[in-house]
């Protein structure tokens, strides 16, 4: 009995032993984890200070160099653009009933159009000044009033040498107020509702380009051949008379020497005429005007010498040039015909005005041509003749 009571006592002792141990081999596994799981998040603390700091040196570094910091798509987009994307698409016009509260420039048309967005409106005035136009070399002036005014001196002021007893006197000037009307040009493109409802479809830049398409059109023949009948009036509408007797508000004449076409003996003589029958102080400015069939003819005249009086441009984006002067592109000028005024030549930008508001308003209209959407883009412009005495034209009489 002695012995089986020792036996159990010593079980019993490495039991206790045995249950005594177990607790702490648990708290020491519990402890390696809470320090592995610490070290873990120091870590990733680490690396997400360093891309934090490594950001803030680029946005530094493009701030010195003047460039906007990084942001969103959202951030980029201004408020006007993104209310008239909404408008266009979808004919949500809240947004931009809410601008025009807040901003006194975003107003409302009487039709209930709104101002484009300014990339829209950006995107039309530049495909408008890279179009074959009187626009590209022309005088442009940007007016809030319904008309332009500019005054015009058509005399020449008498100069002479002053001494200590005489004083030369100068003539009165004899000064000439033009008036230029605008006049509403329109354009009204159409796409249907299911390409509008395509995110991938780009609207804004769409429609900038189908605007300015009909506006270039109809523009380039209103400051040729415009009546100024609720559109510009055509450079080539004002009265004429030949150069020897046109004076200060007669647009001069030069006479190709030959009917309907060039002199046969010597074609480029009458070119050379037209060049000096305009005063010296506007042939540093001056260009030719003229359509592709014209130029085509013009591109075969040899001097006397057998040289080519065209001359092709030798950089990009630079224009032909005609006896040393630019040479413009405008389709609407007159083929070669009998009688036609068929070329121009002179400083545009003293002769020819061409007077606009900034704004371009766009109208959707979701209901005239179902299932299709309009929009109605209306500008205001118009042009007319300032300095006769700038200009000269060729007649083939």
């Amino acid at each position: 009995m002695a012995e089986v009571g020792a036996e159990r006592a010593q079980a019993d002792e490495v039991k206790s032993h045995a249950g005594a141990a177990m607790p702490v081999r648990v708290t020491d596994a519990m402890a390696e984890f809470v320090g592995e799981l610490a070290r873990f998040r120091k870590t990733i603390e680490h690396k997400l200070q360093a891309q934090d700091e490594r950001m803030t040196m680029l946005d530094r570094k493009t701030a010195l160099r003047g460039r906007p910091p990084l942001s969103t798509a959202a951030d980029i987009e201004a408020p006007h653009q993104k209310a008239f994307a909404a408008y266009l698409r979808r004919g949500d016009d809240d947004a931009l009933r809410g601008l025009t509260l807040e901003e006194k420039g975003l107003t409302v048309a009487a039709d209930g159009g709104f101002l484009a967005a300014p990339q829209i409106a950006a995107e039309v005035q530049d495909a408008l000044r890279s179009a074959g136009s009187l626009r590209s070399v022309a005088n442009v002036v940007t007016v809030e009033s319904s008309a332009y005014e500019v005054l015009v001196d058509k005399g020449d002021m008498t100069t002479g040498w002053a001494t200590e007893t005489s004083v030369a006197e100068t003539d009165a000037p004899q000064i000439e107020r033009v008036t230029i009307p605008l006049h509403e040009l329109s354009a009204m493109p159409k796409a249907s509702q299911r390409l509008l409802d395509d995110a991938a479809f780009d609207l804004e830049n769409w429609l900038a380009s189908r605007i300015a398409e009909r506006f270039a059109r109809a523009e380039a023949a209103a400051f040729i051949n415009g009546d100024g009948i609720d559109k510009p009036r055509g450079i080539l509408t004002y009265p004429t008379a030949p150069n020897v007797s046109a004076g200060d508000s007669l647009i001069g004449t030069v006479p190709s020497g030959a009917l309907a076409d060039f002199s046969a003996e010597r074609p480029a003589d009458g070119l050379i005429d037209l060049v000096y029958a305009l005063g010296a102080e506007y042939r540093a400015n001056a260009s030719f005007v003229l359509n592709s069939k014209t130029a085509g003819a013009v591109r075969k005249i040899r001097d006397a010498d057998g040289r080519f009086l065209w001359s092709d441009s030798l950089a990009a984006g630079e224009p032909a040039r005609l006896l040393g002067y630019p040479v413009v592109v405008c389709e609407d000028m007159p083929d070669i015909d009998a009688e036609s005024a068929s070329i121009m030549f002179g400083d545009f930008a003293a002769a020819y005005t061409i007077a606009e508001r900034p704004d371009l308003r766009v109208l959707r209209d979701p209901f005239s041509a179902k299932p299709h959407v309009l929009f109605y883009a209306t500008k205001r412009v118009g042009g007319g003749l300032t300095d006769a005495r700038a200009v000269k034209i060729m007649t083939f009489g």
